[in-house]
């Protein structure tokens, strides 16, 4: 058996505790993470008012989550001096690049500094003006493989704040 929080095999005794709410088996050392499961705290009876929120007709505004192993498009290194290298190629100032794309000049000239990262409507008009490619394809190479074949664990997941 696993610990549920550091996914370490479980050699002797196993130790069930609440953490926020949840029953997990954990091992020794994770056991002072939480209370032992049969000491529950007292719940309030106040039942809390549910408000309902519309909808939004463009869908969720979080970002998918990224999956391991996942093959996603990254900004480059140095994006900036890309577009400002391939923005003087073709003798456009930050002006006409703007006009090109649409978009106000001083957004053009944020963007060749980086103090701001473009979205990726911006970054696409960029990339089809100058004939240019901001981003490269890149795997997720923080996830082992050995990792994958055991399970993800809460520890994998949370950090835990030591106090």
């Amino acid at each position: 058996m696993q610990c549920e929080i550091c996914g370490a095999e479980i050699r002797g005794d196993s130790f069930k505790v609440n953490i926020d709410g949840s029953e997990l088996t954990v091992c020794g050392r994770c056991s002072q993470y939480g209370t032992a499961a049969g000491k529950r705290s007292p719940v309030s009876k106040k039942i809390a008012p549910v408000s309902r929120r519309p909808a939004s007709a463009t869908g969720s505004s979080r970002p998918p989550r990224k999956a391991p192993g996942m093959i996603v498009d990254e900004l480059i290194d140095e994006y900036g001096q890309a577009i400002k290298e391939a923005r003087e190629r073709k003798k456009w100032s930050h002006d006409q690049l703007a006009s090109k794309i649409k978009e106000k000049a001083t957004l053009v000239k944020k963007i060749e500094r980086e103090e701001i990262v473009p979205e990726d409507d911006v970054r696409q008009k960029i990339e089809k003006a100058l004939d240019l490619k901001l981003t490269e394809r890149t795997g997720d190479n923080d996830w082992s493989g050995e990792r994958l074949n055991r399970g993800t664990t809460l520890g994998d997941i949370v950090t835990i704040k030591r106090k």
